[in-house]
């Protein structure tokens, strides 16, 4: 009987169909999870593309590292909705965006992972990890920036102006349907304007754009100055007295300034300082920075004379003014004949007041203004290329985003 059961053919096709069966069934599972793996991969991939453009369209070099990445991970989540709860719920927990560069360039780098519980149960789950890096890179040059988000008439051209800044950009981050007006008799020819929002009253005759018409609804303008750190306080230098003083270079504290000012080359901080003229009084400096602290308060009337340059050198190589963050006091520049401004005229939570003069309109200046709301007034022409007299530091309207492979 034993040597007939082992001579017996019978059900060999059986068994070794049970033993091929299983690394098929095995190679069956491992397609089923590679090919699950490979969606959900892709699907990361797309959710992370998607996630580095969209913090490109909102990124400022003045947020924090957990800003980037809570503005990442909301952009993330609503592109990887389509994944089950487990697979989302472990994306997001290995979702990382951070942040680098300089005003040159800035890149937003983001990676994220996912798990795919394989097909036969008690076998390790499948991974798949992918990266994604988008390059942000600043437009034209513009000469001026407001960069308030919501502000009706962000950049207002009003009255009797006639700005040139032929070959540079008049820009807004204001989403306002006019974000930058131009109204009155106002004249203005520039090499373009960009904005977040709209404009209003910006066709010829009374504008002139080498673009042709403005570009509206672009992405938002970086702040040039947002990475500039102002100096430490030191102490506390007295103010001679007299209507003509000469001041050097330092920290001056709960003063009011007036008369005839002159400043010599150098940095100073002004903590609750005012600095007003007065009737016939005047501000000058060659190769200064003024560092607006707390309180203080920079205020030129039309009957003043202001003469300022920046330093083309060192960290704060073509600041002139420099009004502190959370400082909200306005800041007024309404020189009188003779006045010439030229360098970065900084103050990103105040209203801007520039009026030019006839001046400053027949011979030009390297002047950058970029102030939480701008308003011109008067007559100014602006040169485009500044490069030596700004230390090369510049400002730029709008940015390109693109997917850095």
């Amino acid at each position: 009987m034993l040597g007939r059961f082992l001579a017996s053919r019978r059900g060999n096709f059986a068994i070794a169909a049970a033993v091929v069966m299983v690394p098929l069934m095995l190679g069956v599972a491992a397609s089923v999870d590679l090919i699950g793996t490979s969606d959900d991969a892709a699907q990361l991939q797309n959710s992370l593309d998607a996630a580095g453009l969209a913090i490109g369209t909102k990124y400022q070099a003045s947020m924090s590292a957990s800003e980037v990445q809570q503005l990442g991970q909301t952009f993330f989540a609503a592109n990887m909705s389509a994944a089950d709860a487990q697979e989302l719920s472990g994306s997001l927990a290995a979702f990382q965006a951070s942040a680098s560069g300089g005003p040159g360039a800035y890149f937003i780098s983001l990676s994220s992972s996912v798990s795919r519980p394989a097909f036969i149960s008690g076998m390790p789950a499948w991974q798949a990890t992918r990266n994604a890096s988008v390059k942000l890179k600043p437009g034209a040059q513009a000469c001026v920036l407001a960069l308030d988000q919501h502000a009706d008439s962000a950049v207002s051209l009003q009255g009797s102006t006639d700005v040139a800044m032929n070959g540079c950009v008049i820009a807004a981050n204001s989403d306002a349907p006019d974000a930058i007006s131009r109204g009155g008799s106002a004249i203005v020819s520039a090499g373009c304007v960009s904005t977040v929002g709209g404009t209003q009253g910006l066709t010829p005759p009374n504008a002139t754009l080498s673009c042709g018409a403005p570009h509206e609804n672009q992405y938002a303008s970086f702040d040039p100055l947002a990475d500039v750190v102002p100096p430490a306080y030191t102490l506390c230098l007295p103010v001679p007295n007299g209507k003509t003083v000469t001041l050097s270079p330092g920290t001056y504290c709960d003063k009011t300034l007036s008369g005839k000012i002159a400043l010599k080359p150098g940095t100073y901080i002004m903590r609750n300082v005012t600095i007003k003229p007065g009737g016939n009084g005047s501000l000058s400096g060659q190769g200064v920075t003024i560092f607006l602290m707390e309180n203080s308060q920079l205020t030129i009337n039309a009957n003043e004379q202001v003469n300022l340059s920046p330093p083309t050198s060192g960290p704060y190589a073509g600041i002139t003014i420099f009004q502190a963050h959370g400082n909200t006091q306005p800041l007024l520049l309404n020189g009188g004949s003779g006045s010439v401004v030229s360098g970065f005229i900084y103050a990103p939570d105040a209203a801007i007041t520039y009026t030019g003069n006839s001046d400053m309109n027949a011979q030009g200046s390297c002047l950058r203004l970029v102030g939480d709301t701008i308003a011109m007034i008067g007559n100014s022409a602006v040169k485009s290329e500044c490069t030596a007299e700004l230390g090369g530091r510049a400002a730029y309207a709008g940015r390109m985003i693109t997917l850095a492979k």
